[in-house]
């Protein structure tokens, strides 16, 4: 164990160097199927760390996942995955140069098969012991992390690996642990990794690598940017071919870029959902907008009648005007009338008995054909006429009561003129 940690340590002091071997997946990982890694080159023994990533896609996060630290003596490595499908792990490679001499691979994605035996989906597993961070889940770039356990269930000294999903691999150096209330035995640790960088942290003791459990955090950017601590040397991710290669095509697993696809997954969900939101927010405002210009339109065009007395309501429909405004009907003589008749009552003077006197009076009949000095003369568009010729009318009175009683002369008839009845025009 301490010739691995001081191997590892010598890696880490040199993580540009392009891995001295190589190693190939030889099947896609399925559930409760088998892993098989080719290597080309390295020196035996081998050994294969497989971390779980991400969270558990089980029912309730039931999580059945362990770390896996398979050794082997032979570059023909075959091991059973007990792992669930859609699930993801990053495996580390190493030989007897050290932890992580053939780098680690991206995040592999699981793929389904028919067995399902290899685990009990309703059980959570539990690792022999625990550690913990401080601040809790929250790696800052540049800044002092502490990590601590609580000692009574770890054998011998912990040692911790740090692993960066197709990326380097290294040793976090333990050094001044110390024991502290609410803390329990740790050590600081100032994170020399840019922020943005997907790390995980796995725990060992004597008895195997990963016994402590592992924990996979994003290392954030410190308040004040503070990049001191940054170098070359720096763990990140690489940019040249990813330890493991690609999977074999033709099968229902694959591997992503990053062991960040889940966070990707769900910025993309939130991305839509926010854009619907967006788009029903658009248009509920467009909505009402329009509502109110054609309510403000209706008010305007809306007539104001100061002489309307009912209520707005009993206003007669269909735009009919008031009663105030309907026209009457003028009726037109009929033209083909000669006569007029006019009746009209009469009363005797103040001095008289006070019975009164009831007179009918006729005009005397006229004829339809006017003068033949009236005669118009017509041109196209043009009609004159000239006035007609007034002719006088003899009003007379008839007593039907009796003869007056002041006797005497009689008196001579009184003689009114009436203006024309203007029977003949014709249209």
């Amino acid at each position: 164990m301490l010739s691995l940690t001081l191997s590892a340590a010598v890696a880490l002091s040199l993580p540009d160097l392009i891995n001295a071997y190589s190693w190939q997946w030889q099947s896609v990982p399925n559930q409760c199927g088998n892993i098989d890694i080719q290597v080309s080159g390295g020196s035996p023994p081998y050994r294969v760390l497989i971390i779980p990533s991400g969270s558990s896609p089980l029912p309730n996060n039931i999580e059945v996942r362990k770390i896996i630290d398979q050794p082997s003596d032979s570059s023909s490595i075959s091991f059973k995955l007990p792992y669930p499908a859609d699930s993801q792990f990053v495996a580390v490679v190493s030989d007897s140069t050290g932890f992580g001499s053939g780098g680690a691979s991206a995040a592999i994605n699981v793929a389904d098969s028919n067995d399902s035996s290899c685990f009990d989906a309703s059980q959570n597993v539990q690792g022999k012991w625990f550690f913990n961070l401080d601040p809790p889940q929250q790696i800052v770039q540049c800044q002092p992390t502490r990590i601590w356990w609580t000692p009574g269930n770890v054998t011998g000294q912990p040692t911790f690996f740090g692993v960066i999903p197709q990326g380097n691999t290294f040793v976090i150096p333990v050094s001044n642990v110390q024991n502290e209330d609410g803390t329990g035995t740790g050590f600081n640790w100032t994170t020399n990794i840019r922020s943005g960088t997907t790390l995980h942290i796995i725990a060992n003791d004597n008895t195997g690598n990963g016994t402590g459990g592992s924990s996979r955090n994003t290392v954030l950017d410190s308040l004040f940017q503070d990049s001191s601590c940054l170098s070359s040397n720096s763990p990140t991710t690489t940019s040249g071919p990813v330890a493991g290669g690609s999977l074999p095509d033709g099968s229902g697993g694959g591997s992503s870029s990053s062991s960040g696809g889940g966070t990707n997954t769900g910025a993309i969900v939130g991305g839509v959902i926010g854009g619907v939101v967006l788009i029903i927010a658009v248009l509920l405002a467009l909505f009402f907008w329009r509502r109110r210009n054609r309510e403000h339109r209706t008010s305007e065009k809306r007539q104001v009648d100061l002489l309307q007395a009912e209520a707005e309501d009993d206003r007669p429909g269909r735009q009919e005007l008031p009663q105030y405004y309907q026209p009457e009907p003028f009726i037109v003589p009929d033209p083909s009338s000669d006569t007029a008749s006019y009746r009209m009552t009469a009363y005797t003077d103040a001095a008289s008995e006070g019975r009164p006197l009831s007179t009918d009076y006729d005009t005397s009949s006229r004829s339809g054909t006017p003068d033949p000095s009236g005669a118009a003369s017509s041109s196209v568009g043009t009609r004159k006429t000239a006035p007609r010729t007034f002719r006088p009318v003899n009003i007379i009175q008839h007593d039907d009561a009796g003869p007056s009683e002041q006797g005497g002369k009689e008196e001579e008839p009184e003689t009114i003129e009436l203006p024309p009845a203007y029977t003949n025009i014709r249209k």
